[in-house]
């Protein structure tokens, strides 16, 4: 599976959300080599700030942050219309199944624990990467149909009136 779902497209664009150097740096320093467009968020805010500006594939966001965590960062996310169909992977040292539940309770997609698996991370950024480029073909896949079916409608329509005044001047030539 390669790094991202259309490799004839831009990178995937992925925001990192996490308030402690070392973990941002292993983590960005993986998928920049992979090819990904890579963000950085150090809060919340700033998390909201640049998915809103930026509309990245895809949040990695942290779990425990200052002020605003990451459930609550993940809400804000989900409730705004800009940004609500990002797919949000926690990454987090809670393991309890809790924990889990808040998390996609709060709109999240997927976990990964820390100390982060590379491997294990690429599999799940990849899997939802591909989802998403797959829910966008659809969403625009539907849009075609729809175009078509209007095109079609006012075809008939026109048919029909055309078949009307058809009919409409047999009747009267026969009268006639």
């Amino acid at each position: 599976m390669s790094d991202y779902p259309n490799p004839a497209d831009a990178p995937a664009t992925i925001l990192i959300a996490d308030d402690t150097p070392a973990n941002l740096g292993v983590v960005m320093d993986n998928l920049a080599e992979r090819g990904f467009r890579v963000l950085v968020a150090l809060d919340g805010p700033e998390t909201l700030e640049r998915a809103r500006f930026s509309q990245p594939d895809l949040i990695l966001l942290d779990v425990r942050m200052p002020g605003i965590d990451g459930f609550e960062t993940c809400r804000r996310l989900k409730q705004d219309e800009r940004t609500r169909d990002i797919s949000v992977i926690f990454m987090t040292s809670l393991t309890g199944s809790e924990d889990m539940v808040e998390g996609f309770s709060a709109g999240g997609v997927d976990y990964v624990t820390k100390p982060v698996r590379i491997d294990e991370m690429m599999a799940r950024v990849n899997t939802h990467l591909a989802l998403r480029a797959m829910h966008r073909q659809l969403v625009a896949q539907n849009r075609q149909l729809l175009d078509e079916v209007a095109v079609r409608q006012r075809a008939e329509t026109e048919l029909s009136k055309a078949r009307d005044e058809l009919e409409r001047r047999v009747v009267q030539r026969t009268h006639e």
